[in-house]
Order: C-alpha cells, then sequence, then structure tokens
C-alpha cells in the first residue's frame, strides 16, 4: 500500500517531522531569546528535513553523493550561524543547531528504503523520533526542576545501580540452584531492577513535583514508591492535627489503591497469561480502592488544602543497599513459596503469602509469578497474590490506626475491608471459571 504512494510518502512524513520540530523551536525560542532572535523556527526546520529527503531520492540515481555533501552545507551553516553568537558572545547552548541536524537526518531517513523496513514501520520511526525529539526540547523547564531537587547522592547511587544493571546483570549465571532448584542469579537481579524501577519512576515524579503539591497527588505517585511511607507520614499528621483525619485517610487508601495497578504491572512483566485471571480480584480491589478514594476526597477538601505533606520522605529506589535487601527477601519468599507448595501443598503457599504480605508485596507478586510460569497451578497463584495484599493491607491499616489514632479508623479500615471483599470476591469468579471450563 505505501509503495503506490511513493515518493509522496516519504517527503510528507519529512515535512510532517520537521514541522513540529520547527513550531517548538519556535515558540520556545521566540520565548526564552526575544532579544537576539533564532537560528530556526516553524520554516526552517521542515526546510532541513526536507534537504535531507531530497538529498536522498536524488541519490538513487547518479548522484550517490548527495546525501554526504547535503549534510556537510547543512553542517556549514549551522557551524557559521554558532560562530556568529560566539563572536557576538551571546549566551545560547547548542540545542537548536543540534536539532536542525537531527532534523535533516529524519528528513534523510524519511527516505531511505533499505534501512527501515517495512515501509510503515519507517513512517512509525520517524514520526516517533520526530516526537521524542519535541519533547526533550519542550520538556526544558521540568530538566531545570528535576536537576534542582535531585542530589549529588540521588545520582551517585542511580549510577551505581545501572553499571550493576548494565554491566554486572547480563553476566550472572541463567540457571537454577540451591534448594528445590528455584534459585536463579539472572531472574533474581531481574525482578530487582524492575521493582527498582516501577519505584524509581515514582521517586523522579516526586521529585519532579515536590510534596507540597498535593496530598493526593504525593499519594498518587509516592503509591508507586512506598504506599508504607505515605501511610506512616500521613498517620503522624493526622495525629499532630486531628482536623487533617480525612485528608490523612485519602493519602493512606490511595497509596494502597495504587499497590493494585502495581501488581498487575508487575505480573505482565514476568508472566503475562497470568494477568486476565488476576484481573477480576485484583481490578476489584482497585475500582473499590478508587471509589473510596474519591468519597474521602469529597469529604476532605477542606483539610486536603491545608496539609502539605513535605514530611514524606522516600529512600531512592537505586540505593544498593534497597536493591541487594530486595534481592534477598525476593530469593527467600521464592524459597519459601516453593518449600511450603511440596511440603504443605496449597495451603502452606498461602500461609507463606499471608507471611511474605506483611512486610512486602512485590517479592510475593513476582515470585508467585515466577512460580506460574513453572507450572504453579493459575488460580492458587491468584488466590496468593491476592492474599499477599490482603494481608499487606491490613498491616498498613493497622499502622494507620496506632500511628493516627482513632479518627482514622472508620475511613481507612473501612475502606481496606472494602478492597479486601471485592478481592475476596473475584478470587471466587476466578476458581469459577476457571473449574468450569
Amino acid at each position: 500500500m505505501w509503495q503506490d504512494y511513493e515518493p509522496f510518502v516519504s517527503i510528507g512524513v519529512a515535512l510532517a517531522a520537521g514541522l513540529l520540530i520547527g513550531f517548538e523551536r519556535e515558540q520556545s525560542q521566540a520565548r526564552d531569546l526575544p532579544q537576539i532572535g533564532f537560528l530556526g523556527g516553524a520554516r526552517t526546520f521542515p526546510l532541513f528535513s526536507l534537504v535531507g529527503a531530497l538529498s536522498v531520492l536524488l541519490s538513487q540515481g547518479a548522484w550517490w553523493f548527495f546525501p554526504p555533501l547535503s549534510f556537510l552545507g547543512m553542517l556549514g551553516l549551522v557551524t557559521i550561524s554558532y560562530a556568529d553568537d560566539v563572536r557576538k558572545e551571546r549566551d545560547r547552548g547548542l540545542t537548536t543547531e543540534a536539532s536542525l541536524l537531527i532534523t535533516f537526518l529524519l528528513g534523510a531517513l524519511a527516505a531511505t528504503r533499505t534501512v527501515i523496513v517495512p515501509e510503515g514501520r519507517r513512517v512509525i520511526v520517524v514520526l516517533g523520533i520526530a516526537v521524542v525529539v519535541t519533547l526533550l526540547l519542550s520538556s526544558k523547564p521540568r530538566f531545570k526542576d528535576l536537576i534542582r531537587h535531585v542530589s549529588a547522592d540521588d545520582l551517585y547511587a542511580t549510577l551505581k545501580f545501572l553499571i550493576i544493571a548494565v554491566l554486572i546483570l547480563p553476566l550472572l549465571p541463567n540457571a537454577t540452584f540451591g534448594p528445590l532448584q528455584v534459585l536463579n542469579p539472572f531472574t533474581i537481579g531481574l525482578m530487582v531492577a524492575l521493582i527498582a524501577g516501577v519505584s524509581f519512576v515514582g521517586y523522579v515524579a516526586i521529585r519532579i513535583l515536590g510534596a507540597g503539591r498535593g496530598l493526593a497527588v504525593t499519594a498518587l505517585i509516592g503509591g508507586l514508591v512506598s504506599s508504607t511511607a505515605v501511610t506512616l507520614a500521613a498517620a503522624g499528621r493526622a495525629r499532630r492535627e486531628p482536623e487533617l483525619a480525612p485528608a490523612a485517610a485519602l493519602a493512606i487508601v490511595l497509596a494502597s489503591t495504587i499497590m493494585s495497578a502495581r501488581i498487575m504491572f508487575e505480573v505482565a512483566v514476568v508472566y503475562r497469561p497470568l494477568i486476565s485471571h488476576l484481573l477480576p480480584p485484583v481490578g476489584a480491589m482497585f475500582a473499590v480502592g478508587m471509589a473510596a478514594s474519591l468519597l474521602l476526597y469529597r469529604r476532605s477538601k477542606a483539610s486536603a488544602a491545608t496539609l502539605t505533606p513535605s514530611e514524606v520522605t522516600f529512600q531512592n529506589p537505586f540505593e544498593l543497599g534497597s536493591a541487594i535487601k530486595s534481592g534477598l527477601l525476593f530469593a527467600l519468599v521464592l524459597l519459601g513459596a516453593k518449600a511450603a507448595q511440596l511440603y504443605a501443598g496449597t495451603k502452606g503457599i498461602y500461609v507463606a503469602a499471608l507471611f511474605a504480605g506483611t512486610t512486602d508485596v512485590d517479592a510475593i507478586t513476582l515470585s508467585t509469578a515466577n512460580l506460574a510460569r513453572g507450572g504453579l497451578p493459575v488460580q492458587v497463584a491468584v488466590t496468593t497474590i491476592v492474599l499477599g495484599a490482603t494481608a499487606n493491607s491490613i498491616v498498613k491499616g493497622s499502622m494507620a490506626v496506632v500511628v493516627g489514632g482513632v479518627a482514622l479508623a472508620r475511613p481507612v479500615l473501612g475502606s481496606f475491608a472494602a478492597m479486601i471483599v471485592a478481592g475476596g470476591l473475584g478470587i471466587v469468579l476466578t476458581w469459577w471459571r476457571l473449574t468450569s471450563q
């Protein structure tokens, strides 16, 4: 289909990529550099991409030298412009110059038929890169906020973890060993990277937005990092200022609700076929939790406006200490769940899930999904994961009441009880569907 409309498709994609980047550059540079003008905008960028596309189209004949010659010509124009800025002591970086060269290359890639095939994929790749470049260019204020909020310790911890994940993890043996033959160093390392990665997304979002953006936002994103940290911080605030108890209850319930979404994501990464069976109980828990959060939000608008959860502190999940603890916990839970399954049957693995869930949901979720991939019955895996989430909710509900006082008992425990009941009904539905097949 695409071949019938060439070269119009290639030229159109090249122009679209250039226009997208060019509009962003003209807006941002007119705002940031109004007094000195700017190198290129909504017209220059599509012209650069068009030159790249045309040079490739011409090279398909006898003029094979056109693409490198055109690139050198564009590079010369950009260099002259930058040299003039340096001569006039204008304070401007290389972002626009680099964007122009990328735009030229995108135009060339759009017209090149042999690098990315089929044609439909080439169109998606070119436009996708253009969207990413535009997003990076327009995210300058966000990146500045992130740099301002990220400490040197955060950067150092992240670099150490990435060195281990990129250089050491691929070298770990991908084979089982030890008692019960369930411990796989590569799998354990991969699960640790997954847990830390999910938590890091929330951690970065908290760093960018700041805890003072509002309790609901902090709880929503903080649930990706540590719902326990949100629970303890909100409950402590409710203890000191009882009038803020409704807002604190909202934070606790909302952060724990996000745990359900996190469970689904982790299971999807480890063993995707389990998702369809896990959706009824975990999806029901998520839906009930969000409904309870909405109800609590309506009741807590006044107090939430005065509550800035600045005391909610999160540790960088890329800290090596946290990563090592996560790895050990995952290995212990995996070993314990397998031993319980072999020596105590289904009841044993359920008991192991309840104990593991009191401290961490990620470990029991990932280990159970891993066992399901190895042959654990689907209904047993679903029940085990939900029991782990239930135990974790009970522990956090108890923490909230002990730390925050009886004012949190009704909204928090009531919400958690409704979520647990919904999860139980979902388990019944899953078992009924599987046994009736």
